[in-house]
């Protein structure tokens, strides 16, 4: 991991992904003449303004202001860190990250978390010696057996014990102030109000690990071993670990198999650990929370069968329908989500551990597909002998179906839905279907320097092999030191949007470059774009010449012109009259 990554690269990588794809993948996408639309992934709306440009390799959302190239996408919805979407994405198209010599990206970038990862790795580490070597590991092993766990899977999830007493943890860093400030960052030490002595969080229990998508553990989660309370004690949200964005387990899964064909949700670390002891190693937990929209976007990410497993009892059932409901704005054509309840006073845990893999996963074969558990929970309280019953069915069932993306799921609830009724539901559809919208951005030529920058941007091939431009390195304006380094980015070789927008990065310069792309340019195809842009460079020129023919003339005014800047200013005169600039605005 050492060295900085070469930013040819970047390039390449960006060249490798396909942003559609990538989008697509995650948010459905419909094709709206030259681009891609849909609701925009970062901010609630009805109507999309979210677009894509496969030509220029960048999304924008004119609605929100959301916008980048594949790297900006990642980083923003798979929440991971710049060095992290590199690795991701470099991963999907088969390119191994290469390093130059010198400080390593992440030195040069000066994490501010790193000691928070490293010392929850610490802890994870003495759990694990503890359940080797403590007085006490006996009671802890026996227990372990008791649960039907094997040294193989407890090494795999990483279990560990964490003693009785109140210091076993931060008597390691007694000597250690900045050590124990970060673990008490990350909940492993509770501090005591009004400034006494801290004491350990998590106390005769054993020790679960939980692991983010790099394999970093990032929390715990502890199962009392006695008849304490509370049973399971978790990590609180720290800098590195927000619940609502993590699986238990699913770091595991991805261990076993990179692609899983399906996925089991469950409620519990031990009906996880339990379930991959007798070979079901598919199963995750949501950390003892409701299936947030981030974890289930995180699930139909990874698989594209997605199974919720609950308890039978009322509970369980209320749970189901959260989860359900939070899914459906995800739920792509090709995704299947099931549900799965368990008899009455049976866990997961329980339930392959009384019967077996074979009878446990016969359960799982007959888990109820998303349309008959919709529609089979809402046709038990709908009444439809009459016309009044069936309007309520429908006005419950309106505002569901229509968060369903567009697609061959959508068209089949909704035919359902007739069948039910027996008189058509298209007119909920309609009356709810957004509707694409045309984005208007910012109107008016602006400056030329201005104008050129942002034809540049949108059409980075204008750039490639284009001559030096003399006459711009000596002209003084506003803007200019933007657009000559962006024509020397784009003369080399041709680059999409989304790779030049790449190249600022972190610079003063990448604001403004993000405020221009909200021009409405409203050019129809790239011979206009070229002649706007032949345009601005003409009329840049011709600035150039009057502001030296203005020098000179002062020059000839004074008498201190010399006889060949005599000839240059007659030169000069006879260029501009012949120079066809393009109609001017206002700089």
């Amino acid at each position: 991991m050492a060295g900085r990554i070469p930013r040819d690269f970047i390039d390449q990588l960006l060249a490798r992904v396909d942003i559609v794809d990538l989008i697509d993948a995650r948010v459905k996408l419909k094709k709206a003449g030259k681009n891609h639309s849909a609701c925009c992934p970062f901010h609630n709306e009805k109507s999309p303004s979210f677009t894509v440009s496969q030509d220029k390799q960048f999304y924008h959302c004119f609605g929100c202001g959301a916008h980048g190239n594949a790297l900006d996408f990642v980083m923003e919805y798979d929440r991971l860190e710049f060095l992290d979407a590199i690795e991701e994405l470099s991963s999907t198209v088969g390119l191994e990250v290469p390093r130059e010599q010198g400080l390593s990206a992440r030195q040069q970038q000066a994490p501010k978390l790193t000691s928070h990862y490293e010392l929850m790795d610490w802890a994870a580490r003495f759990f694990q010696l503890q359940l080797r070597k403590h007085a006490q590991r006996q009671k802890v092993i026996d227990y372990i057996r008791a649960r039907g766990l094997d040294g193989d899977t407890v090494k795999k999830f990483g279990i560990g014990f964490a003693p009785d007493g109140w210091d076993n943890l931060q008597s390691q860093h007694k000597q250690n102030p900045t050590g124990l400030s970060v673990l008490t960052e990350c909940g492993m030490l509770i501090a005591k109000e009004g400034g006494g002595r801290s004491y350990d969080r998590f106390r005769d229990r054993l020790m679960f690990p939980i692991r983010d998508r790099r394999g970093r553990v990032v929390a715990f989660g502890g199962r009392v071993l006695g008849d304490g309370t509370p049973k399971y004690l978790n990590s609180p949200e720290t800098p590195i670990f927000h619940k609502g964005r993590e699986l238990y387990g699913l770091y595991e899964l991805k261990q076993h198999d990179r692609n899983p064909t399906r996925i089991l949700v469950v409620e519990g670390y031990m009906d996880v650990v339990a379930l991959a002891q007798h070979g079901v190693p598919y199963a995750v937990a949501s950390l003892g929370t409701s299936t947030t929209a981030d974890q289930m976007q995180l699930l139909v990410r990874t698989s594209k069968q997605v199974i919720c497993c609950y308890d039978g009892d009322n509970a369980g059932r209320e749970a189901a329908w959260r989860a359900m409901e939070t899914a459906l704005p995800y739920l792509r054509d090709g995704i299947q989500l099931k549900f799965m309840f368990l008899p009455d006073g049976e866990d997961p845990d329980s339930l392959v551990r009384k019967q077996g893999k074979e009878a446990f996963e016969a359960l799982v074969e007959k888990a109820m597909p998303l349309s008959d558990y919709l529609f089979d929970t809402l046709l038990s309280d709908a009444d439809l002998s009459s016309q009044e019953g069936k309007a309520q069915l429908a006005s419950t069932m309106e505002p569901l179906l229509n968060k369903v993306p567009d697609g061959l799921l959508k068209e089949s609830l909704f035919a359902r839905l007739r069948t039910e009724l027996g008189w058509g539901a298209d007119s909920l559809r309609q009356r709810s279907a957004p509707q694409v919208v045309q984005p208007t951005g910012a109107q008016g030529r602006g400056t030329p320097v201005r104008r050129a920058i942002a034809l540049l941007q949108q059409q980075p091939s204008l750039g490639h092999n284009m001559p030096v431009q003399e006459e711009l390195q000596h002209l003084e304006m506003a803007g200019l030191p933007l657009l000559r380094e962006m024509l020397e980015i784009c003369r080399p070789e041709p680059l999409t949007t989304g790779q030049l927008m790449e190249r600022f990065r972190g610079r003063p310069e990448h604001g403004t470059l993000s405020k221009l792309l909200n021009w409405k340019l409203e050019l129809s195809d790239e011979s206009a774009f070229r002649q706007e842009f032949t345009d601005c460079l003409l009329w840049l020129n011709q600035r150039f010449f009057e502001q030296m023919s203005e020098q000179l003339q002062r020059k000839a005014r004074d008498g201190s012109i010399s006889t060949d800047e005599l000839r240059q200013l007659q030169e000069m005169n006879l260029l501009l009259q012949g120079l066809k600039a393009p109609a001017k605005a206002s700089d």
